[in-house]
């Protein structure tokens, strides 16, 4: 570690990250340009930034030696996690004292010690900042308080919610308690109460003699109203008793339920679109084969046949995506040590005919075996290889290459496509999720498959990424236990 922070550094490429914020760029490619200037004006070997979530945390940023580990989820009950959310706001701490698996994966990598700090909004925890280093020097109050300076200006980021946090179910956006207001006749408010300020930010200060921040609906009927930053309200209100035209409001926060409702309707939705199609088609050659089998030719019939089969296959593996969606989270069979080389040989020979032919393996020998379950790569690969064929071009190769560490077995599927955004490498993840501003919505497909990969590769305590490939394409990278 350097004596001293390189303030001059630190400063300017602060300042780009702020340039950034003001040409209205937000979210993951921000946060990654902080983690890129705070490395080398503290000496790091690497950093890295973990959101938390009431579910757990993932690593959703890194830089240097710690970008292997983008993806990767942090249980709410592996001791490291624990050790991270306890003590200190910003700790020093040598890695051979993390406990759990992370201390040896880090340690593994030639790194021994972290500086680590805290992201929070008043009082909640919604992330950390880490920063790396290949000796045991404890580091310079200067240097911790630089570390701790850019997790406050991370949680500033979060505050605005300007895409962040990149989980939907993030402490940020918790459902918070009942809010109550009084309003005068011009909408004024004359009273706003604790819960109000959780449930819109404002506070009492912000609120009071302004007009109140979301419609008011007319006396004794209920609006549900979203908020520009994305969260619903259910708003009431009433006329107070006694002289004059003040009412009072209550509201409460009801995002969560906005959501499980919108998941329903997309999910009926999209499962009646993505049945109806392969369907419809079947239906149509089964009857022309029916009613036509006597004008037709060999060749018309074996054409007809051989579509039924495919839209068949395609109806089959929709219903498959559908079930497993639906049982996700119930326990898997226990993992035991494969040979992944051989297992992605196996997945490919099964792949349709079409995607097939477009991949392309490059398989090192000597491959360490991974943990997890043989029986799912064969789902895994399908997934991904459907996917990269759905967005590159249909005469471009696909290739399929695989590496190990001391720690992991990992797998990549890349494509020469259109890419992914970097603010959509983890929403695309969602379940039904595809694509916000029309670069995909011309593909069709249900918005599953990338949701169940990670369901499947995590339930085997791996974990997948995706990124832009550089020139152009998409990588997407499996990583399971070495076994």
């Amino acid at each position: 570690m350097p004596e001293r922070t390189d303030l001059a550094a630190l400063i300017t490429g602060h300042g780009r990250v702020v340039e950034m914020i003001n040409s209205g760029e937000s979210g993951l490619p921000v946060l990654a340009r902080l983690l890129d200037v705070v490395q080398p004006a503290i000496g790091a070997t690497c950093t890295a930034f973990v959101e938390f979530a009431p579910t757990g945390g993932r690593v959703i940023a890194a830089t240097g030696d710690a970008e292997w580990a983008v993806g990767r989820p942090v249980p709410p009950t592996d001791p490291a996690t624990v050790c991270l959310l306890s003590g200190p706001r910003v700790r020093d701490i040598r890695v051979e004292r993390i406990p759990g698996p992370l201390g040896v994966e880090l340690a593994e990598r030639g790194l021994r010690r972290m500086v680590a700090a805290r992201t929070e909004i008043g009082g909640l925890t919604v992330g950390s900042l880490h920063a790396f280093y290949p000796d045991d020097d404890p580091g310079t109050a200067g240097q911790h308080e630089v570390v701790a300076y850019l997790a406050a200006c991370v949680a500033h980021m979060y505050g605005g919610q300007s895409g962040l946090p990149v989980h939907g179910d993030g402490s940020v956006v918790a459902a918070l308690a009942d809010g109550l207001a009084v309003v005068d006749r011009e909408g004024y408010v004359r009273l706003w109460n604790p819960a109000a300020a959780q449930v819109t930010g404002r506070s009492v200060q912000e609120a009071l003699h302004r007009p109140l921040p979301f419609p008011l609906p007319p006396s004794g009927q209920v609006l549900d109203h979203r908020l520009p930053e994305g969260r619903w309200l259910k708003i009431t209100s009433g006329e107070l008793p006694g002289q004059g035209t003040l009412r009072v409001v209550t509201f409460r926060d009801i995002t969560d339920q906005q959501l499980r409702d919108q998941d329903r309707d997309l999910f009926v939705a999209v499962t009646s679109h993505e049945l109806r199609t392969p369907v419809t088609v079947i239906k149509g050659y089964a009857d022309t084969l029916t009613d036509h089998w006597d004008s037709l030719t060999d060749s018309d019939r074996r054409r007809a046949a051989r579509v039924i089969g495919q839209r068949a296959n395609d109806l089959a593996r929709l219903v498959d995506r559908l079930l497993t969606s639906a049982t996700e989270g119930r326990p898997g069979e226990p993992a035991v040590p494969f040979d992944l080389a051989e297992a992605l040989r196996d997945a490919v020979a099964d792949l349709p005919t079409d995607l097939r032919r477009r991949i392309v393996l490059d398989l090192p020998s000597g491959l360490p075996r991974a943990l997890g379950g043989r029986h799912t790569l064969a789902t895994v690969l399908t997934e991904l290889g459907t996917n990269a064929e759905k967005y590159s071009p249909p005469d471009s190769p696909i290739e399929i290459t695989a590496s190990a560490n001391e720690a992991t077995v990992s797998f990549r599927v890349c494509d020469r496509g259109i890419g992914i955004r970097p603010e959509h490498v983890e929403r695309a993840f969602d379940r039904f999720w595809q694509g916000e501003s029309g670069d995909r919505r011309p593909y069709p497909g249900a918005g599953l498959g990338l949701y169940l990969v990670r369901r499947i590769v995590e339930q085997q305590n791996g974990w997948v990424s995706l990124r832009p490939r550089p020139g152009g394409g998409t990588v997407a990278e499996v990583r399971l236990p070495r076994g």
